[in-house]
């Protein structure tokens, strides 16, 4: 009977401990998936670009990475300030989260080089995804999934992380002279490619001076907005422009297109800066209050 028993006790035994984690044929799953995407983000495979000249960059891009994937990998338990515990049970429905945002910059640096150099010193802590040189050649710094340093203190709408839901282009050039044909061809091919990578909608191509009204210029009013808007990336007032009504709002609208409206004198040179470009005065002559009103109309479509 005693045998009998401890026969029982042994089968209990077994049955236990291939049942401790019922979850196993998920974790192993969910560890297939999160090793594939792990190699998507550290892939540093060359684009249909042109090429750029040999560049000599320090260990600290591939260190960044390491913890990237170290902090993708953890699992486990983890301690909150109320004395409990997480339980880690891995799902297999995910995959990496995708920027909704395009950022253009200007560089305001004197060459290609020089903002390359910027962007691999640790102690400068800026960085973006794309740099375009004058003649076109496009370089690019970071995974488009991984978060770039380019954005700063800035908000659009109710986003007030743009680092993280963006990809950063900085193009080559001072903030004083007109951007080269190649450059904006470039950009144009560029911007194309991550529109259709990412779904990034047609509104959520902007300035770095739109996201931080006051703090930033760039890109300046040289830059052909209407060209890109006419490609897609943007959107961009009506040729003839319809009479905004007498009770129309300024600052509210202004804040639904997805301006800081804080500083309303900001916000409006920020706008007129993207979409009259000879005017960056925070003047509300006519012309400024219907612009408001297209970009406003077409914004809430």
């Amino acid at each position: 009977m005693v045998k009998k028993h401890f026969c029982y006790l042994i089968l209990a035994i077994i049955i236990t401990s291939c049942s401790t984690n019922p979850y196993k044929t998920t974790e192993k799953a969910y560890d297939q998936q999160l090793k594939t995407l792990e190699n998507q983000i550290t892939s540093k495979e060359a684009q249909t670009i042109p090429s750029v000249s040999p560049l000599i960059i320090d260990t600290t891009y591939a260190s960044q990475l390491g913890i990237v994937k170290d902090t993708l990998s953890k699992t486990g338990s983890t301690s909150l300030v109320n004395g409990i515990s997480t339980e880690w049970i891995g799902t297999v429905n995910f995959n990496l989260r995708k920027p909704s945002f395009v950022v253009i910059h200007h560089t305001a640096q004197d060459s290609l080089q020089q903002t390359i150099n910027t962007f691999t010193k640790t102690r400068t802590q800026v960085s973006a995804h794309y740099v375009i040189s004058e003649n076109g050649k496009v370089v690019q710094m970071l995974n488009d999934y991984l978060r770039a340093w380019h954005a700063g203190a800035s908000t659009w709408g109710k986003n007030t992380d743009l680092n993280s839901s963006s990809i950063g282009i900085e193009l080559d050039n001072n903030g004083f002279k007109p951007f080269t044909e190649a450059q904006i061809n470039s950009l144009v091919a560029l911007l194309t490619k991550l529109k259709k990578d990412y779904n990034i909608p047609t509104q959520n191509f902007l300035g770095h001076a739109d996201i931080a009204p006051g703090r930033k210029q760039d890109p300046s009013a040289l830059f052909p907005w209407k060209t890109l808007a006419e490609k897609g990336f943007g959107i961009w007032p009506d040729e003839v422009l319809e009479e905004a009504p007498f009770d129309f709002k300024i600052e509210p609208a202004l804040r639904i297109i997805g301006y800081n409206t804080k500083n309303l004198s900001a916000a409006i040179q920020a706008f007129k800066l993207h979409y009259i470009q000879t005017d960056a005065t925070s003047v509300l002559d006519r012309k400024t209050i219907d612009t408001i009103y297209s970009i406003y109309k077409k914004q809430i479509q």
